[in-house]
């Protein structure tokens, strides 16, 4: 088959286009036509995963003030901000059933880095399981779900 499914639509491959991190939103689940709101954005945040990101979707990534049910939460989380679960558990009261959360914690050598026991910890409590991280750039995505 060509560059479209049956769908009309075009294939994962073809829509990452020339940025990497496309690719890499598309592992964490992001898909075209979910709404997608972003939570703890900073100065240190890298600004190429929220062009990314709209890109996968389509659509601009929402911010902070946005007050509908969303598909997806990007979470910027650095160590010391508080609790982790605690956080969790606001943001999936903002989400459609079947929604994900991608957190996003600074990679290897920050001193803010989080510690995967704490989002192990966090996880277990809000009854929710992380995938595999991926990098992207100097952050690392991991994708939540709801246990099944």
């Amino acid at each position: 088959m060509d560059a479209q499914n049956r769908t009309g639509k075009q294939t994962d491959d073809e829509d990452q286009g020339s940025d990497p991190l496309v690719g890499l939103m598309r592992k964490l689940g992001l898909r075209e036509d979910q709404i997608v709101v972003e939570y703890g954005d900073d100065e240190d945040v890298e600004p190429g995963v929220r062009e990314a990101a709209a890109e996968a979707v389509g659509s601009p990534v929402e911010g902070e003030s946005y007050d509908g049910v969303v598909d997806v939460v990007l979470l910027w989380w650095r160590d010391g901000e508080g609790d982790l679960a605690d956080e969790l558990m606001d943001t999936l009261t903002t989400l459609e059933e079947g929604g994900s959360i991608v957190l996003l914690t600074p990679g290897a050598g920050r001193e803010d880095r989080v510690p995967a026991a704490d989002v192990q910890d966090a996880c277990t409590t809000c009854s929710m399981v992380a995938s595999g991280a991926v990098n992207l750039g100097g952050w690392i995505g991991q994708r939540l779900v709801g246990r099944k």
